[in-house]
């Protein structure tokens, strides 16, 4: 494909920007809604809206760190590296959409939107909260499901076999 059409990367990049102005929307709406703690039920004994924060990475691993300060710090620093890398990846190779450049925006997006309230308010607001069967899986929020939808295709891309490539002769 000729790079005359021009690159990606601005569509790509308002993808990120997008899932951080919903994952701020979503935080802010559930701070002035609902006090810590609260929840409303959407479907009985399967998912609640709820208002919890987490002081610490993925699923509240570390939340209950002995100092929460270094953890704090420690995830910013690690988002902060993980975002530049994938935001290197994304100029190198964002010249067109892909299942790899789609899950890399995303990514990207989830973590600037995390890394934001870490910095801003030393915490992370989770808010959607399932239950399957008898498992609670912990309360994450749009930036956490940016992030996990992001790897998946990424692990679906990597697994997936790849269309040959077309050479044409003449």
């Amino acid at each position: 494909m000729s790079q005359t059409r021009g690159s990606r990367l601005p569509w790509l990049l308002l993808i990120s920007v997008i899932v951080v102005a919903l994952d701020r929307w979503s935080k802010e709406w559930i701070v002035r809604h609902l006090e810590i703690g609260q929840a409303i039920t959407v479907i009985p004994r399967v998912f609640r809206i709820t208002h919890v924060l987490n002081d610490g990475a993925a699923f509240s691993l570390f939340a209950d760190s002995a100092s929460p300060e270094h953890v704090r710090w420690g995830l910013i620093a690690f988002s902060v590296v993980a975002s530049f890398a994938v935001l290197i990846a994304l100029i190198r190779i964002g010249t067109r959409f892909s299942t790899t450049t789609l899950a890399l925006a995303l990514v990207l997006g989830g973590a600037a939107g995390n890394v934001y309230d870490r910095i801003r308010f030393a915490s992370v607001v989770d808010f959607l909260e399932v239950h399957i069967i008898h498992y609670h899986w912990p309360d994450f929020n749009v930036a956490d499901s940016a992030i996990v939808v992001g790897a998946c295709l990424l692990l679906l891309d990597s697994i997936l076999p790849k269309k040959a490539a077309v050479t044409h002769l003449g």
